[in-house]
């Protein structure tokens, strides 16, 4: 149904009026097709004889939800496309409309001026990831809007939101979407282009970001280069969690220096290979594959820590190819490892699908130029 159908008729008494309307509705409960028939040029009578700026009769809206709650898809996709606009329509009637499948709850997702941040937080708790998306696409969301949408944190939201330059999205939302980048890397390229980052942001955001991001940044922020490869170093690597106590600590400690001195004996009996670092990774000791890869690749422990919270990949492939893992093994060591490390390292600027096999030599020689700025 559209509003596009137009009647020829006469402007009709009250009592005409009451009487047309009862009739409608008496068709809206019809099965046959001369009553669809009927009732829809009986609706298109009815909204051009609307005022603008003037609510809808009762009886109007109550035939609008009977059409809605019986009707087939087509229809209500119709009835949704011709509502999205109406400011005179039955609130309730959108708001239902919002909810039904995503083909129909579009048009007036986006567009209905009734849907209020209620009906628009209720879509975001009920329906389909398909429908919230739509809601952060929505013009001029308010800022409360936002907030559940990013507290919800589902990345294609998260995206949609953040190249929603219109929506109401305050700076604390802002830093929290620029946080959530840092594992998200669809959102990036349009928090580069987001009119309320600052300076501030825009150098956290730096970090995450590929080479041709950090040129957009460079265009609209000035950002220090020497200060930001220490902010880097100090971001990149997550503090240790506070030992609850003494016993915990010399705990940590005696681990630590009992795979150091297992790594070394391995070591002097020739025994310490890319197999052992392998099986390591395997049985979830993270931190004796870290003393095991230093020791075998001549790195500094501090080197190797830093490589795994990296933004990227890439140093961790250059790592474990300088020690002779294989890169077809590689994939499914850094599932592993992220799945130790709370995700680390990220998945942004990944360079090693497209590489051949490197000789260990010179993924050595590529990984201490990379990682030459940390210390021992």
């Amino acid at each position: 149904m559209t509003a596009v159908i137009r009647l020829q008729t006469s402007q009709p008494s009250d009592t005409e009026a009451l009487t047309s309307a009862s009739r409608l509705l008496e068709l809206a409960r019809g099965k046959t097709t001369d009553d669809r028939r009927r009732l829809l040029l009986g609706i298109a009578a009815l909204c051009d004889a609307t005022p603008p700026g003037a609510e809808a009769s009762p009886l109007l809206g109550d035939i609008f939800m009977i059409i809605a709650r019986q009707a087939e898809r087509d229809i209500r996709k119709a009835l949704s496309e011709s509502l999205a606009s109406a400011e005179w329509a039955p609130p309730a009637l959108i708001a239902m409309l919002a909810l039904d499948e995503i083909e129909i709850a579009r048009p007036v997702i986006a567009a209905s001026p009734l849907l209020n941040d209620h009906d628009l937080l209720r879509v975001l708790v009920e329906a389909t990831i398909e429908h919230q998306i739509e809601v952060a696409r929505r013009p001029h969301i308010s800022g409360s809007v936002a907030d559940a949408i990013i507290d919800r944190g589902d990345p294609a939201t998260l995206t949609a939101l953040a190249a929603n330059r219109t929506a109401q999205v305050s700076e604390d939302a802002l830093g929290r979407l620029v946080e959530h980048s840092r594992r998200i890397a669809a959102l990036r390229a349009p928090l580069t282009r987001h009119p309320r980052l600052n300076d501030a942001l825009a150098t956290q955001l730096y970090q995450w970001v590929g080479q041709a991001l950090r040129e957009a940044i460079g265009e609209r922020f000035r950002v220090d280069e020497s200060k930001l490869a220490v902010a880097i170093d100090a971001v990149t690597r997550p503090p240790l969690a506070e030992p609850k106590g003494i016993e915990e600590a010399v705990s940590i400690i005696d681990k630590e220096e009992m795979e150091r001195r297992l790594v070394a004996k391995l070591q002097s009996a020739g025994q310490l290979r890319a197999g052992f670092l392998i099986r390591a990774i395997r049985e979830k000791r993270l931190s004796l594959f870290e003393h095991g890869v230093t020791a075998l690749g001549g790195f500094t422990l501090d080197q190797v820590r830093a490589a795994i919270v990296r933004p990227s990949p890439d140093a961790l492939f250059l790592l474990c190819a300088a020690v002779g893992i294989d890169r077809a093994v590689f994939p499914a060591v850094l599932e592993e490892i992220r799945s130790m490390s709370d995700g680390w390292p990220g998945g942004g600027d990944v360079g090693y699908h497209g590489r051949m096999s490197l000789p260990p030599s010179a993924a050595a020689r590529e990984f201490r130029a990379l990682m030459g700025h940390v210390g021992g």
